[in-house]
């Protein structure tokens, strides 16, 4: 008895006629996939196929749970270090700061205005030197920024304000071969006045704590100092560079642009995170959408792959259509049959690769450190990369339009291979049997 007989016995058995996707269907698809020898060149193709739905899926959850990551990390570390947005003297410094600052604060949703002067120095010391940047902040500002108070590898910030200490990043320290207790030699060009010009300004400071942000470029370049010390080495008088702001809702800051810059009055110019970072995080968005439509090739290629493997399916699995047909199956039914062999490939490709590229995005530093230890390289530099560790956030909404996306492409593969097996005519196909 053929394949297709035997259908027709679980047909007759197993369902009433009209019900769309019943027991005669599925059984005979699950068969058709099921290739014999004979038939295996087919199998070779749904196997394929299945792998490109498979990988094509999970790339791309990969690949936009680590753009995602990126973003995430560096904005957090960028912002949390920088304040979402500074307000500056138009033409010399801030002078009446804290009660700048102090009005600043009173405006709804604000969370802080901090002082600070800021400035470009040489640091040295046992004959290695580096460039640097030196923030002056008050002790109490500096422990309310957690990306540093929490994150000290040695030292305290307790009587940060008291002498001349000051706290560095960890990989700056590293380079210069420093350690808490240690002198650093700090060089500013904004020295004294002399007949025969400015002379540079060179003073050294104890280091009093070390923190590590996770961010390369500033844990090598960052050093905070007290305040008043700042003002004299920088040569401010009683004014600072910037008022540090920082609100609630950091996407939301340009809402707050016009009331702060009222606060500040005229002689203070309000510059906002998006301003400053905007060429930045527009090249990562840029990058990411780019990165999706290239990935999402692999998805429209595996697709391509069901439409090849059941085409050949159809062409033979002629006589057993002609059969079905002949013995009282309806089009409708034979199109449901190669429907189901084909979405069945896409459904399951799709849920191994949801699985897949989740448990990845989930344990990606520790599948990075393995691959690092087995290779003997740096596969996530610091330096290159910015971050010590590889981010990766899983985004709910983008992981469901991906899967959408690839059971969409596995469905509409089908419908052209299953209108021609519905299409087939009986009577040419058993001409010459």
């Amino acid at each position: 008895m053929t394949e297709a007989a035997q259908a027709i016995g679980v047909k007759r058995r197993g369902r009433g006629k009209g019900r769309a996707f019943g027991v005669f269907e599925w059984l005979l698809a699950i068969r058709y996939l099921r290739a014999r020898r004979r038939e295996g060149f087919i199998s070779v193709i749904a196997g394929f196929s299945f792998l490109g739905i498979m990988l094509g899926v999970a790339t791309l959850i990969i690949v936009m749970s680590v753009m995602n990551g990126f973003r995430t990390e560096l904005l957090g570390r960028i912002l949390g270090l920088n304040g979402h947005m500074f307000v500056r003297g138009v033409t010399s410094y801030v002078t009446d700061f804290d009660t700048i600052s102090a009005n600043i604060e009173k405006i709804p949703g604000v969370v802080s205005a901090m002082p600070m002067v800021e400035g470009q120095v040489m640091a040295s010391s046992r004959g290695n030197a580096q460039g640097a940047l030196v923030r002056g902040v008050h002790g109490k500002d500096l422990k309310r920024l957690s990306v540093v108070s929490d994150h000290l590898t040695a030292g305290t910030l307790d009587g940060f304000d008291a002498g001349d200490a000051v706290a560095v990043g960890s990989r700056l320290a590293k380079n210069l071969g420093l350690t808490v207790g240690d002198n650093i030699t700090l060089l500013s060009p904004r020295g004294a006045i002399t007949p025969f010009g400015t002379a540079p300004r060179v003073k050294a400071y104890r280091i009093a704590a070390i923190f590590e942000i996770g961010m390369s470029e500033y844990d090598s370049s960052f050093i905070f100092m007290p305040l008043p010390e700042a003002q004299d080495y920088f040569r401010t008088g009683q004014g600072v560079t910037a008022l540090e702001v920082k609100v609630k809702d950091p996407d939301a800051v340009n809402a707050l642009v016009q009331p702060v810059a009222g606060m500040a009055g005229s002689c203070c110019d309000v510059v906002t995170w998006q301003e400053t970072n905007r060429s930045f995080f527009s090249a990562l968005q840029v990058e990411r959408n780019v990165m999706f439509l290239i990935l999402t090739l692999i998805l429209i290629v595996a697709a391509l792959n069901i439409v090849s493997g059941l085409i050949m399916l159809v062409k033979d699995k002629g006589r057993d259509i002609a059969v079905l047909r002949t013995m009282g199956a309806t089009r409708g039914s034979v199109m449901r049959v190669f429907f189901i062999s084909g979405a069945a490939i896409g459904v399951v490709g799709t849920l191994a690769g949801f699985s897949l590229g989740t448990i990845f995005c989930l344990n990606i530093e520790t599948l990075r450190q393995f691959l690092s230890h087995i290779t003997g390289t740096e596969l996530f530099s610091p330096e290159i990369y910015f971050l010590s560790h590889m981010p990766a956030e899983i985004d709910v909404g983008e992981v469901v339009a991906v899967v959408g996306m690839a059971l969409f492409l596995s469905f509409a593969a089908t419908l052209y291979p299953a209108w021609r097996a519905a299409s087939l005519d009986p009577v040419e196909a058993l001409r010459y049997e």
